[in-house]
């Protein structure tokens, strides 16, 4: 026997009031959301209210995501952190600015930070960043190329005197 899924128009198709479709569930919307890619508790609760639904439903759905673990911030800030160090070559300071942006608490970015640089020399890191920045061993031709990649790679997140000490020796004298 089929369920009901709600109004439907005179040819067939699912009417939806608003932005949200009437048969769907917050949690069952935010496990479709989760289910494309890892969101924290904050993206999910954000995504949720901009399609229409009530705190309360939000605030139920989101309970019980996260008594299944289904909805985790550790998981999602391990994720972010280790997705910019291997894809982006970022530094610490912007991984762990990225893992807030995600609506993640401070302390968790910074521990979720601290476990993706544990087994890493971030000197190696860096060198990778300027190399792909430079591509390949080039090397720094003047004053004005040296405060332009200087400037990227602090945005980057990594510490001044390491970068100050890489970019110096790949200028040319």
């Amino acid at each position: 026997m089929v369920k009901d899924q709600g109004p439907r128009s005179k040819d067939g198709k699912r009417l939806t009031i608003g932005n949200k479709p009437p048969s769907l569930s917050a949690r069952v919307a935010a496990l479709k959301m989760l289910a494309r890619r890892e969101l924290s508790e904050a993206q999910v609760r954000q995504r949720l209210a901009r399609r229409g639904y009530d705190e309360s439903e939000i605030e139920a759905a989101i309970e019980r995501l996260k008594a299944d673990r289904s909805l985790d911030d550790a998981r999602v800030a391990g994720a972010i952190a280790r997705t910019e160090v291997s894809i982006r070559r970022r530094g610490k300071r912007r991984v762990v600015q990225q893992i807030q942006q995600a609506g993640i608490s401070r302390a968790a970015a910074r521990r979720a930070a601290d476990e993706t640089f544990e087994n890493l020399n971030e000197e190696t890191l860096l060198a990778l960043a300027l190399s792909r920045r430079l591509k390949g061993d080039r090397t720094i031709a003047d004053d004005r190329e040296f405060q332009r990649l200087y400037r990227y790679l602090i945005r980057q997140g990594f510490d001044a005197d390491d970068v100050f000490k890489a970019l110096s020796a790949r200028r040319t004298r």
